[in-house]
């Protein structure tokens, strides 16, 4: 079980040498580094918390009850964590200061009744209420009520059918596994075995929800309705899973024995020692555990007992809040602190020495799924948790190799550029046909398929996005690539049709416009595009004008739903950190009283032992369905922010890049 950073022994900070600042900026720099130094682990890397709704103790707590074996202790503890976050509507909700969400609520409410909670009592009364407003279970998505249907409480008929024999479809098949995202295909292979198999549990009918449907509730109410169309894809995948369901009741499945041993093998492959877990993501992972016990393997078996140790690594026992986080961000973590440290003036010393030698380390050298997609030779990459060998991602290997071109491994230039050689044509295989980078693989892009009715979770495509293909400039600049090169070129043209009329960007994995604003405008900076172009100033202006009164700028998660709300939220100090950021790429004047403004409020802000507090969620995993607060993203983007700013305005020297290409 893991322990939040706060908790554990804290080394020295070795402050820089910031001489030739303002003292209060000069100071806030200062306290900021020692702070992360002071959360940095013996062998150099740095995992702070991923915090997330309640969802992840309820379905804990129904997976307990699914297998038989509930952990008391453990089962106090998720109720406890789920009681302590029910909203005064009798709600829950899936981020900081959002309203109550449907599947969160639904979740909640039967996990409590498992665990023993009484009908009657007053905040069960709140909750069923609340589930009702919003719909009740007919309106949960369909993986949500897969688990209630291991439990007997929506029954298997009324599913989507997720055919097992997905399996044995060919890479190039356009229903393949590998024509959808890697997380999708992480969670679907796992659950198409527990389609097949129906392991249903039956419960005493004082733990049911039948009372979570609504009085009205019909059969109709029950299944996806077609389009009023006569055609359209969405009523031909609907034709086809009531076919398939036919084929199912006659028991007409000539393929269904290899079919299912290819999904098991397929399974477990990725589960192995190159991994931490299926996907080493929490639905994959606790899916993967449901199938195998499914299968009848013993939790004595060692691919299972593995899960469920991988599976326990996700806990946080807070003795004050026991938390469950959906995947741990090592990676992610060490390669943002390390450039923050270096940009911020410690270029030397062991806490980069060790944090750039266990980057180096995680390196990913196999050809992972992503190989189905793109047939770029040479294996390279990094993921965003100690061990996922399968999944490399672009985002997180541009991350690493910008904090890697400061520090080379073991201070040898040679392993630096034999990294750089494996990983940036690595990188560059993965632009897509649209010109941009996409997260795990390339040309993921079928749009069609989000019309198949299990991909209802808004995240079965893995589309280019703004947010990394402005990184993947920013990498390109800051190694000196031409920039005249075709790919940035195309890259450039990416960005420019997806910038929105207001000047600014969708950001797919941080929350939102903001953080999709400032990640374009420091590539398109870096990568030496002339920032004073009339397309590049409207991004400025929008900047300047969502920053709120108190001189921070901030963004809800409701603008994924709602356009109209983006920019606007309270002020965080990872969203002001990416705002001053973009305007300093935009030129960093001193005198805009956006950009100062911004500053103060960083400096306002800082805690005494140099961190800052931010409860909000500012991190995305699927928009509209799943969100995260990045506890480390309060403490180093905004010492990012000040040591951009002061690298613009204060003369200060910037650090040396010990790669060029």
């Amino acid at each position: 079980m893991s322990v939040p950073p706060s908790h554990r022994p804290q080394t020295p900070g070795v402050p820089a040498d910031t001489t030739g600042l303002p003292p209060s900026l000069e100071e806030a720099i200062r306290r900021a580094q020692s702070n992360l130094i002071r959360l940095q682990n013996p062998d150099g890397h740095w995992a702070g918390e991923l915090i997330v709704d309640s969802t992840l103790c309820s379905d804990f707590i129904l997976y307990m009850h699914w297998a038989g074996t509930v952990d008391r202790v453990l089962q106090e503890k998720c109720v406890a964590h789920i009681r302590s976050r029910q909203l005064p509507d009798g709600g829950w909700n899936i981020y900081y200061g959002g309203p109550s969400e449907v599947n969160a609520t639904v979740k909640a409410c039967f996990a409590l009744r498992l665990a023993g909670d009484s009908p009657q009592a007053a905040w069960m009364e709140r909750a069923r209420e609340a589930a009702l407003r919003l719909g009740g279970i007919p309106r949960m998505n369909t993986y949500a009520k897969l688990y209630l249907a291991l439990l007997g409480q929506f029954p298997w008929e009324k599913l989507p059918t997720i055919p097992v024999e997905m399996a044995l479809l060919p890479r190039w098949f356009p229903l393949s596994l590998y024509r959808v995202s890697s997380w999708s295909r992480a969670m679907l292979v796992p659950l198409s075995i527990l389609n097949h198999l129906r392991p249903t549990r039956h419960l005493h009918p004082d733990l049911q929800i039948r009372d979570l449907f609504p009085a009205d509730t019909d059969e109709a109410d029950l299944t996806p309705r077609p389009d009023r169309r006569l055609f359209s894809i969405r009523n031909v995948f609907l034709h086809l899973d009531r076919f398939l369901k036919g084929m199912e009741r006659f028991g007409i499945r000539p393929f269904r024995r290899p079919a299912l041993r290819a999904a098991v093998r397929w399974m477990t492959q990725r589960m192995g020692a190159e991994s931490h877990g299926l996907g080493a993501i929490y639905p994959a992972m606790l899916n993967a555990i449901i199938a195998l016990k499914a299968l009848g393997y013993d939790d004595a078996h060692p691919t299972l007992a593995k899960a469920l140790r991988d599976f326990e690594g996700l806990f946080v026992d807070d003795p004050e809040d026991f938390r469950i986080q959906p995947c741990l961000s090592p990676v992610w973590d060490t390669a943002i602190n390390l450039i923050a440290l270096v940009e911020s003036g410690l270029e030397e010393g062991e806490p980069v020495a060790r944090a750039a030698g266990w980057l180096a380390d995680r390196e990913v050298r196999i050809r992972g799924d992503w190989a189905a997609n793109n047939r770029h030779p040479v294996a390279s990459g990094w993921s965003f948790e100690f061990r996922n060998d399968y999944y490399p991602d672009t985002d997180d290997t541009m991350m690493v190799l910008l904090a890697l071109r400061f520090v080379p491994p073991g201070g040898s230039p040679e392993a630096l550029r034999a990294i750089f050689d494996r990983a940036l044509p690595w990188l560059l295989s993965f632009q897509c046909r649209d010109g941009g980078w996409a997260a795990f693989d390339k040309d993921v892009t079928q749009h069609w398929l989000e019309h198949v009715p299990f991909a209802d979770h808004n995240a079965i495509l893995d589309p280019a996005c703004s947010d990394l293909t402005g990184r993947m400039l920013e990498l390109l600049g800051a190694i000196g690539f031409d920039p005249a090169h075709a790919a940035v070129r195309r890259a450039v043209a990416y960005l420019r049709r997806t910038q929105e009329a207001d000047g600014s960007w969708y950001g797919r994995w941080g929350v939102n416009y903001i953080y999709g604003t400032w990640q374009v405008l420091r590539g398109l900076r870096a990568i030496g595009e002339p920032m004073r172009q009339p397309w590049i100033e409207r991004a400025r202006l929008w900047l300047e004008s969502c920053q709120n009164e108190d001189g921070g700028w901030g963004e809800t998660p409701a603008s994924y739903e709602n356009p109209a709300l983006k920019g606007r939220g309270e002020s965080t100090p990872s969203q002001t950190a990416w705002a001053v950021m973009g305007l300093c790429a935009c030129g960093g004047d001193p005198r805009r009283p956006a950009l100062r403004r911004g500053v103060e409020w960083l400096l306002r802000t800082q805690n005494r032992d140099g961190s800052w507090s931010e409860p909000q969620t500012t991190g995305t995993g699927f928009p509209r369905v799943f969100y995260l607060n990045y506890d480390m993203y309060r403490n180093n983007f905004p010492l990012l922010a000040l040591a951009t700013y002061a690298g613009e305005t204060c003369g200060k020297a910037r650090p040396r890049n010990r790669l060029t290409v």
